[in-house]
């Protein structure tokens, strides 16, 4: 039987100031924090995967600690994320964007049905809001 990658379970994203980051993922998102800490938090991302936000450089030293390792990581951005939205709820996230000064930068309806909306964080990494009928997966 050959090997298989079930799915993503972790995200990782590299932010410059964690509390400026933490209020827009935990405000505007609405991500609950499972972990809160100064170098990073950890976001359930609709019970199935999890964000993580890391401080830009905290993490290049690696992590010990009794229970094991984490080898040093770090990156550089913009990076790009889609969150998984139902088609009826876009609607809904648009206005809530907009009330909270969210710039929507772009559109896209795709050739499955799907549709998306772009925008950024604050550290100006590119989020996407899609629904179902984007990928063959999704």
């Amino acid at each position: 039987m050959p090997l298989t990658i079930e799915r993503i379970i972790e995200t990782a994203l590299y932010v410059s100031d964690m509390p400026r980051a933490s209020h827009f993922y935990e405000t505007v998102l609405q991500l609950p924090a499972m972990v809160a800490k100064a170098r990073f938090r950890a976001y359930n991302v609709g019970g199935q995967n999890v964000l993580l936000l890391f401080v830009k450089g905290d993490a290049q030293e690696g992590f010990r600690e009794e229970a094991g390792y984490i080898p040093p990581h770090d990156g550089s951005g913009p990076y790009h994320l889609g969150f998984a939205v139902s088609k009826a709820q876009l609607p809904q996230w648009e206005q809530r964007l907009n009330q909270h000064g969210v710039e929507i930068e772009g559109r896209m309806s795709w050739p499955r049905g799907g549709e998306s909306l772009y925008f950024r964080d604050p550290d100006g990494h590119l989020l996407e809001l899609v629904t179902p009928g984007l990928w063959e997966s999704y």
